[in-house]
């Protein structure tokens, strides 16, 4: 694993330096803390990275506390959250987590998994982005870079981002797991993109399944 984190980086940087990923560029302001990491990953959904983190910090300059989101009203989260996309599911799903913080977790964020998935409409990638970037507890949050990434390289075999989750924390030693989203996701945003991947420009294609089927006969 050490040798693939490292042709990813090694890959990237000689391509073009790519962008911090939302929430490691949340994680490194932290201008709300672990409440701006959770709320960061629910607005993360289906819109850019450089969108979410504008939004963040627009929405924690007005409210600075999961009290002060929870007695917001919809309208007002709505407006502000509104180019991320989804905009009415998730302005009450901001709601609903922070007042269920400010009520059942006197404002703190949980630090565990097992009470992060019993936050509304928090699954295991949103809860294992939380561990990772806000509290640096080893976890492997797996979205959809993760996911393809992992099965093109042939780490796994797994349909659901799930799968990929289990399957990976067997097979990777602990001491990897902080770098695995961040590392993969800039790699699938920049270089192995859904569609048409640099796989001329891959450092690791030697090491990928992928690769080897597509372009190796």
């Amino acid at each position: 694993m050490k040798k693939i984190l490292h042709g990813m980086m090694e890959t990237m940087n000689s391509v073009k330096p790519p962008r911090m990923t939302a929430l490691r560029e949340l994680r490194e302001a932290e201008t709300g803390g672990p409440l701006s990491i959770l709320i960061g990953t629910i607005l993360s959904a289906r819109t850019r990275d450089e969108n979410t983190s504008a939004v963040v910090r627009k929405l924690f300059a007005r409210y600075k506390s999961a009290k002060s989101l929870a007695q917001a009203k919809l309208s007002d989260i709505e407006k502000i959250i509104k180019s991320t996309g989804f905009y009415h599911v998730k302005a009450k799903r901001i709601i609903e987590v922070a007042s269920l913080i400010h009520s059942k977790y006197s404002d703190k964020v949980p630090d565990t998994l097992e009470e992060l998935l019993k936050l509304p409409g928090v699954g295991r990638k949103t809860a294992n982005c939380v561990l990772v970037y806000a509290f640096e507890k080893p976890a492997i949050p797996v979205d959809t870079h993760v996911h393809r990434i992992s099965n093109r390289l042939g780490l796994v075999e797994t349909k659901t981002p799930e799968e990929t989750e289990l399957e990976l924390m067997k097979k990777i030693p602990k001491k990897y797991w902080l770098r695995i989203n961040d590392t993969f996701v800039m790699y699938g945003q920049n270089i192995c993109k859904p569609i048409s991947p640099m796989c001329d420009v891959c450092q690791i294609k030697k090491e990928c399944n992928y690769y080897k089927t597509s372009f190796v006969s």
